[in-house]
């Protein structure tokens, strides 16, 4: 797999993962404190879920192609967890060199 790809890829997934999660909690808000509809719940539910996977896959295969150490991928994969985390964990990498790709020869 082409590095360069995996580490677009991770960019990609890790800011849409994020924005699922923005979209499930406005649903969750809606449905739960005005107590009006539960569309938003029920149309960012399975987004979250499925950009969720997506994301927990590609941090995966961007931890073996860009030769993550355990404690890299660790980190990445916690960070699927807290709202909004996927995006600072992205920019971290790319700030610390994580996501850098070496230059064409």
């Amino acid at each position: 797999m082409n590095p360069r790809t995996v580490a677009l890829a991770f960019r990609v997934v890790a800011v849409a993962e994020a924005l699922s999660w923005v979209g499930l909690l406005a649903g969750m808000y809606v449905k739960y404190v005005p107590e009006t509809s539960e569309v938003g719940v029920q149309v960012f539910g399975p987004v979250h879920g499925a950009v969720f996977v997506a994301y927990v896959l590609v941090t995966l295969v961007a931890a073996r192609v860009l030769r993550w150490s355990r404690w890299t991928t660790l980190l990445a994969l916690v960070a699927s967890i807290p709202p909004l985390a996927t995006v600072v964990f992205e920019r971290w990498a790319v700030r610390t060199g994580r996501l850098a790709v070496p230059a064409r020869a």
